[in-house]
């Protein structure tokens, strides 16, 4: 179908899961069709950083940025520039905005297909009035199984899943220039490196990840934690790593320009997680075949086997985060689990996801209008 225009709404545009699944698939989607058949708008209500925005601009996608609009009117600005931009499909990618606007389109003359992309199994507050709305989508796309079963989709009418994945070549490309990108963060080659790429979140519970991490360097002092990521506890975790005495194994570097890089160089991804949907840093680290030791949470055990690709522990407990890894650093399960996950890098490959949606698009617009 020519001509299809396609509005994507997020209410962020910073470095997070949700984001870079997103702006990953619409750069693929680009790359993908070079007669680019169908016309992608996305919106943010705020935007901290200008990397994702920069992103997709560089490859001819149009960016309409709120952020400068007053915080009690964003949401009605939001549903004027939707309005003029008038798209056969709205794809809304978090609750907030999505309340704001089913109602409003849903019963307008000309009104366009209704997509919700669902992120996460959490239930925040906002997810109350979203379960009221979410039954005016036309269709709801969990990104994993896990999502697909949690209350997080709760009223809605037709639901699919689709795991999105990664761009599997370039982390193949930054997994080759590992050595590099180590020498850049000033790790030895002797040193098993621990990368840790999440934003500084109650959710992401860095503080438990400290615990484990010193019980590690105990056992394996050769270990050294990279934590990279933005958010509002980076101070205080930075402050907590100080305090500890764990600045010869726990280094914060705070926000890292194209992170899937170090995650790429690591030897271990760690995640000390409450809660997750399905990690993108996860997928990037199976692409580039590093393995994973997480918290059982969210989506991450549709893609992690313990003792095939990585290992999983019981989320809050410090002890079995540390004993899982130092399990992976022992040279025979690593070479195991560095070549299990290098076998499920298929299974995290995004080309494709942005054909999937494209073909939705086109279905549900056609279902709209009959």
């Amino acid at each position: 179908m020519r001509g299809l225009r396609v509005c994507e709404v997020v209410k962020t545009l910073n470095v997070g899961g949700a984001e870079v699944l997103l702006v990953e698939r619409l750069l693929m989607a680009r790359n993908r069709s070079a007669n680019r058949a169908v016309d992608y708008t996305v919106i943010c209500l705020w935007a901290s950083t200008g990397e994702l925005i920069e992103r997709l601009r560089s490859a001819g996608i149009t960016v309409i940025d709120l952020s400068g609009c007053p915080r009690p009117l964003v949401y009605a600005r939001l549903v004027t520039t939707v309005r003029r931009i008038a798209p056969h499909v709205l794809n809304v990618h978090s609750p907030a905005p999505a309340i704001a606007l089913r109602p409003l389109l849903r019963f307008a003359r000309h009104r366009p297909a209704l997509v919700s992309t669902v992120h996460s199994e959490r239930w925040p507050k906002t997810m109350y009035l979203d379960r009221l709305t979410r039954g005016l989508d036309d269709r709801t796309v969990a990104v994993s199984p896990q999502v697909a079963r949690s209350r997080a989709v709760i009223g809605a009418r037709h639901v699919l899943t689709r795991m999105h994945g990664v761009d599997v070549r370039e982390q193949w490309r930054w997994a080759a220039q590992a050595s590099v990108v180590r020498r850049e963060f000033d790790v030895h080659e002797n040193t098993f490196l621990c990368a840790c790429v999440a934003n500084f979140r109650p959710q992401k519970n860095h503080r438990m990840l400290l615990q484990a991490a010193r019980e590690v360097a105990r056992t394996r002092p050769d270990t050294v934690f990279l934590l990279a990521g933005d958010g509002p506890l980076l101070d205080e975790v930075t402050r907590e790593v100080r305090e500890r005495r764990l600045g010869g194994h726990v280094r914060v570097l705070g926000p890292v320009p194209d992170a899937r890089r170090l995650v790429a160089a690591a030897d271990l991804l760690v995640l000390s997680s409450h809660y997750e949907g399905l990690p993108v840093v996860v997928m990037e680290a199976l692409a580039a075949g590093v393995p994973v030791v997480s918290t059982r949470v969210g989506g991450v055990p549709d893609l992690i086997i313990s003792g095939r690709n990585g290992i999983l522990t019981e989320p809050g407990s410090p002890d079995a985060l540390a004993r899982a890894v130092v399990q992976a650093m022992e040279p025979q399960t690593h070479r195991e689990l560095r070549a299990g996950a290098l076998a499920s890098a298929d299974r995290v490959d995004m080309a494709g996801t942005a054909e999937w949606f494209e073909e939705l698009y086109e279905d549900v617009v056609r279902s709209v209008k009959a």
